[in-house]
């Protein structure tokens, strides 16, 4: 994980004084106090995910879950003591452990997925493709569109063009976000825009395909707003890759919302629909 604006360091790097270097000093050990503390609290966790899910029960399973959200929710408030990006990297490497465990995932859901990012992108706001995973494991998997769109929103200001490098994406995961999950056109073709306009800063081929096909999208937008089609075909990858009822549930409720109809056949498989328009009266 890289960033292009990286904080400055906490204190000059040729100290004069000793006192000033016994304060660096001592700053950087309380740093390491307080990462070791984190590590110490998180060992009976780290011992737990070694064993394989199949060994705990239901019950400790959402016990697990319960305390790992309240750690996430003390690593978001601990400061970061300048360390910023060790903070993210570490967090980050938490969620892998957390989304990649498919056979917890299937006996709970996905609904954590937020809360890592939380901490990842506030103290990596920079850190592009955080913003890729977020979108598909809390849009796609926990089902949660309106968080991944709040907590991009939270950090689009202190982005740029050029910062981190290639941001324009951000915008284009923002939009599709918009459109096929949440279904708001107008709010899809302003992120598309944005986009356009973040991809025409760089000269190359990428960035100039990425302008040409973000207002190719928009004008498709203008004369085509209904996008509900768009919308169903979106939700039902959501529901075949749900592994919690919570998470169909929420799928379900949108499709049939958005006018899908859902059958089963004899071998259980299900089959979306569109329902046929009422006839003229």
């Amino acid at each position: 994980m890289t960033t292009l604006d990286p904080p400055p360091p906490l204190l000059p790097l040729s100290v004069a004084s000793p006192s000033a270097g016994r304060s660096r000093g001592m700053l950087i050990l309380l740093a390491i106090a307080c990462l070791g503390t984190v590590l110490w609290v998180q060992m009976p966790r780290l011992g737990q995910l070694s064993r394989s899910s199949d060994q705990l029960s239901q019950v400790q399973l959402q016990r697990d879950l319960e305390r790992e959200k309240q750690q996430l929710a003390l690593l978001k408030q601990l400061p970061d003591l300048g360390f910023r990006n060790l903070w993210a990297d570490w967090t980050l490497l938490k969620f892998f452990q957390y989304f990649g465990d498919e056979e917890a995932r299937q006996r709970t859901n996905y609904s954590l997925s937020p809360d890592y990012f939380d901490v990842i992108l506030d103290r990596d706001p920079y850190f592009r493709d955080g913003y890729f995973f977020l979108s598909g494991s809390t849009s796609m998997f926990a089902g949660r569109p309106d968080r991944t769109i709040e907590i991009i929103n939270r950090h689009l200001p202190r982005l740029s063009p050029t910062t981190p490098e290639k941001a324009f994406y951000i915008w284009r995961y923002k939009a599709i976000d918009e459109l096929l999950f949440l279904g708001d056109t107008a709010a899809a073709r302003q992120s598309f825009l944005k986009a356009a306009a973040w991809a025409q800063a760089y000269p190359g081929e990428e960035g100039q395909a990425v302008a040409a096909s973000s207002l190719q999208t928009v004008k498709f937008l203008e004369t085509n707003p209904d996008s509900s089609a768009a919308q169903i075909s979106a939700w039902t990858m959501v529901l075949s890759s749900a592994r919690d009822p919570a998470t169909r549930e929420i799928a379900i409720r949108q499709i049939e919302k958005l006018g899908g109809v859902l059958e089963t056949d004899a071998q259980g498989n299900v089959k979306i629909k569109m329902a046929a328009p009422p006839l003229p009266k």
